[in-house]
């Protein structure tokens, strides 16, 4: 049996490789930089019992990833991981089918915690999700801030394609004020570049369309 880590950093795989083989001895660990590369793996490597997802590829976004996951083995179990404790990102990726989400600023027993009950095909919620859920419940909306109008219609120039020029020259505004709008929506995706951005953009429910 094996587990799958992917992550596009080499030395975060080598920690958590580390962890889970002292762990887990009888697993085999396999290891992944890019979401193309892991769902490549899955055919040769059908006794693959968990995958560890990062969120952050440089190719995609860790919901793509694990649609691919998905139409090649719909009964493999993932756990997302992410450095970035957002509610709203770990729902969608419940809600996509992964079977938990784990922090990377978490501590060690809370991972395994979430590998135990993932390769026991059962889900792990961690404790931001959990309150998360019960605000949920409880009636009371848990949505962090939308975008200004202004900054989506950046981000609907950022989805065409256009540079930070192209975008101020449309709205007639300075390049700096456009400069100033893409880290905002960088922020608001918990993105480290544009692409991851449009990316979970798209994830999100926006949808391309041209600017003004």
């Amino acid at each position: 049996m094996k587990i799958l880590i992917v992550d596009d950093h080499p030395l975060i795989r080598e920690g958590m490789a580390q962890l889970l083989q002292g762990r887990y001895p009888q697993m085999e660990i396999l290891q992944a930089g890019t979401g193309a590369q892991a769902v490549e793996m899955l055919l040769p490597h059908r006794d693959i019992e968990l995958v560890l997802l990062d969120y952050k590829l440089t190719d995609m976004t860790g919901l793509e990833v694990l649609r691919e996951i998905f139409r090649v083995r719909s009964r493999l179990s993932v756990l997302l991981v992410s450095a970035a404790a957002n509610p709203h990102l770990m729902q969608q990726t419940m809600d996509a089918g992964a079977l938990g989400f784990v922090l990377k600023s978490g501590d060690t027993e809370e991972m395994y915690k979430a590998v135990d009950l993932a390769l026991r095909g059962e889900k792990y919620l961690p404790p931001e999700l959990q309150a998360f859920q019960a605000l949920t419940r409880s009636g009371i909306r848990a949505t962090r801030p939308r975008l200004s109008h202004r900054q989506q219609t950046v981000l609907y120039g950022l989805m065409e394609g256009h540079s930070n020029r192209e975008i101020a020259v449309k709205l007639g505004l300075s390049e700096e004020t456009i400069k100033n709008h893409v880290t905002a929506i960088l922020r608001h995706f918990d993105a480290d570049n544009r692409t991851q951005a449009v990316l979970a953009a798209a994830d999100s429910g926006y949808s391309r369309r041209k600017t003004p």
